[in-house]
């Protein structure tokens, strides 16, 4: 089944979804081996690979996803480079909610030929990213101001704006190791209002902050620095994704 298909079928059937973020530039070697342990045992929903500055390959960690899980590995390419043609899908990531052409679209030509001929499974996704209380990576390589948090109906024209371009998910994220969540009433604003799958991500760091996203409509959400620095959270995170 086509990794766009199978978010969908989750969705449809009001099933949530849990993706774990790795970092390759923190997560290679014997870390990644452990990990891998890890998401055999618990098993989330989808592993991402990427973020927004990396220099480690990013092929080798995908390359060894593949070979020891069989749960679906999407790549989050920060940039054109971070691409693996041995991954199952790739997020095609317009970011929205700034205002860097590059991107929005730029970086995307550049990219488009590469991929088209590998065939690999692209997810043409809105990218908003929201403030989360302290300035991050992501903020500060994409040259973009963050949409404010106490700002639901920027954050809902801009993924309305995004849904009716096309793009077939939309993903909020407050950055990795925000201070702060993605609040609720922003969640719940955008998701009664939207149709395609919402993924939520940044500042998740706790059992019940899940919950709350998934309460408040998060189809998928994304965790990442919370696990590199708590691996056990995995057990409980996965364990409330089922009986959400």
């Amino acid at each position: 089944m086509k990794i766009q298909s199978y978010i969908e079928k989750h969705k449809a059937n009001q099933k949530k979804m849990l993706a774990l973020l790795i970092d390759p530039d923190k997560c290679h070697g014997k870390a990644l081996e452990d990990q891998v342990k890890l998401i055999n045992r618990h098993r989330p929903q989808l592993i991402m690979v990427g973020g927004s500055l990396t220099t480690h390959p990013v092929d080798e960690v995908v390359t060894y996803l593949k070979k020891n899980t069989e749960i679906p590995v999407i790549l989050y390419p920060g940039h054109p480079v971070q691409v693996s043609f041995s991954a199952d899908a790739l997020l095609f990531l317009s970011m929205i909610s700034g205002r860097n052409p590059e991107l929005l679209i730029g970086a995307h030509v550049t990219a488009a030929p590469a991929i088209h001929n590998s065939r690999l499974e692209t997810i043409p996704t809105g990218y908003m990213l929201i403030d989360g209380g302290k300035p991050t990576s992501v903020e500060y390589i994409s040259q973009t101001q963050p949409i404010p948090a106490e700002k639901d109906d920027i954050a809902l024209a801009t993924a309305l704006a995004g849904q009716m371009l096309g793009l077939k998910m939309i993903y909020m994220d407050a950055g990795s190791g925000a201070a702060n969540p993605i609040p609720s009433q922003m969640i719940k604003r955008v998701k009664e209002e939207l149709s395609v799958p919402l993924m939520i991500g940044g500042g998740i760091n706790t059992p019940d902050k899940l919950k709350n996203a998934f309460l408040n409509g998060a189809d998928i959400v994304v965790i990442g620095n919370a696990l590199e620095k708590s691996p056990d959270l995995l057990k409980a995170f996965t364990e409330i994704t089922t009986h959400s």
